[in-house]
C-alpha cells in the first residue's frame, strides 16, 4: 500500500502545478464540452502513467538517455503549443457567431492531441525516475503507476470539470471570443516560459 500511496503523490506532484496542459485542458471543456475536456484530460494521465511505468522499469538509464535530447524536445514541446495558441486565436477570430458556440473537436482527437503533447515533456519521467531512485530503486511496480495514474487523472478531470462550469457561465459569443483569446495567450506565455 505504501508503493501506491507513493504513486499517488507523485501522481498528483506532476499534475496539480498549473501549466499549458491544464490550461487547455479547461479550455477544451469551456468550449467544447466536458466530454472533451475528461479525453483531453485522460490523454494527460495517460501520459504520466506511461512516464511513471518507464521510470519503474528503467528509469536511471532512461534519464541518461533524455538528458542529450531534452532541449530539442522541450523546443518542439513550445513549437506545438504556440501553434495550437495560433489556431486558437485564428479560430475565434474567423469563425462566423454562430459556429463560434461550437468547437467540434472530437473527444478521440482530444485524449491523442493531449496524449501526444504531454509525452513531449521528458522532465516528467526525469521526475518519476527521481521519485524511484530516491526510494532506493524500489518504485512500487505496478501499484506505484497505478497511484500515479490515477491521482493525475482525477486532478485532469477536476479541471476539466472546472473548465466545463465556466464554459456554461460564458455562454454570449463575446464571452466565449474572450475565454478562446485569454486561453491562447496563456498558452502562449507558458510556451515562450518552457524556452526561457
Amino acid at each position: 500500500m505504501s508503493a501506491f500511496l507513493a504513486g499517488v503523490i507523485a501522481g498528483y506532484g506532476v499534475a496539480v502545478p498549473v501549466g499549458a496542459i491544464a490550461v487547455l485542458i479547461a479550455g477544451l471543456s469551456a468550449r467544447a464540452s466536458l466530454r472533451v475536456g475528461a479525453a483531453a484530460g485522460l490523454g494527460a494521465a495517460t501520459a504520466d502513467g506511461i512516464y511513471a511505468s518507464v521510470a519503474v522499469l528503467g528509469g536511471a538509464a532512461l534519464t541518461g538517455a533524455i538528458t542529450p535530447i531534452a532541449t530539442p524536445l522541450r523546443w518542439a514541446a513550445a513549437a506545438v503549443l504556440l501553434l495550437l495558441a495560433a489556431h486558437t486565436t485564428w479560430s475565434a477570430l474567423t469563425r462566423p457567431a454562430t459556429t463560434r458556440e461550437t468547437d467540434r473537436t472530437t473527444p478521440a482527437a482530444a485524449y491523442l492531441g493531449i496524449l501526444g503533447l504531454t509525452l513531449l515533456n521528458p522532465a516528467t519521467v526525469v521526475y518519476f525516475a527521481a521519485l524511484v531512485l530516491g526510494r532506493g530503486g524500489q518504485g512500487g511496480g505496478a501499484w506505484f503507476v497505478a497511484g500515479a495514474f490515477l491521482a493525475s487523472a482525477s486532478w485532469q478531470l477536476l479541471i476539466a470539470g472546472s473548465g466545463s462550469l465556466i464554459g456554461r457561465f460564458l455562454t454570449s459569443d463575446r464571452s466565449r471570443l474572450i475565454t478562446a483569446l485569454v486561453s491562447s495567450a496563456v498558452i502562449a506565455a507558458l510556451a515562450v516560459a518552457l524556452l526561457v
